[in-house]
């Protein structure tokens, strides 16, 4: 896994000096949808290589990031929307999304509501898949939208300042790209644990209830 995101980093890293801020977006963009591209490679590479070179600003970045994401969320939404619960729940095994993801999603939104869709952007898993339930109850895509863009802007922004810490201090990686890979997997082997707290046991206990 370790090599993985070092090779992804790397080229990363590479392609950022043509993609600029429009890379980054698309990129949010597809982890907002079901391309596993963690968020925790896209933002604070970047975010380092701004406070390092000053290559790029740390807003531009943190609202390319923000609005990526926002993307990424409304396709699903709106495919979930208008698809309904009985295809997405046949298509999804085909896409990767198994039928069990799918009704955890739904049940994560069901006990916290629009908090849910603030929250899911700052979990993994979850991130992707909330707008499967949110398209499906067809929520007010509005009050979806608002609460996506603020979570985004949230969670784009302390990766940003990761980035930017690791930037200003380079130090603390040696300048070694598998170190900072190492340090990337390290965050999301956290928010794994955290998703794992808050959303799997949270819905099991919900599941085990008459």
């Amino acid at each position: 896994m370790s090599a993985l995101l070092h090779d992804f980093t790397t080229w990363y890293l590479g392609a950022l000096a043509s993609g600029g801020y429009p890379l980054i977006a698309g990129l949010m963009a597809l982890e907002s949808t079901l391309v596993p591209i963690p968020s925790e490679t896209i933002i604070p590479p970047a975010a380092y290589l701004a406070a390092s070179t000053g290559r790029f600003s740390l807003a531009g970045i943190v609202l390319a990031g923000t609005l990526g994401s926002w993307v990424g969320a409304a396709l699903m939404y709106w495919a979930s929307r208008l698809l309904g619960r009985p295809l997405v729940l046949r298509i999804g095994p085909y896409v990767g999304i198994g039928v069990r993801k799918i009704e955890l999603a739904e049940r994560w939104a069901g006990r916290v509501g629009w908090a849910g869709v603030f929250l899911s952007r700052l979990l993994p898993v979850i991130r992707h898949l909330i707008g499967i339930p949110a398209g499906i109850l067809e929520l007010d895509f509005r009050w979806y939208s608002l609460a996506t863009l603020v979570g985004s802007l949230l969670w784009c922004s302390v990766l940003a300042a990761l980035g930017a810490s690791l930037g200003a201090h380079p130090e603390l990686i040696q300048g070694s790209l598998r170190r900072f890979a190492l340090l990337v997997l390290a965050v999301t082997v956290l928010l794994a644990l955290l998703y794992y707290l808050f959303v799997e046991r949270a819905a099991r206990r919900n599941a085990s209830v008459p």
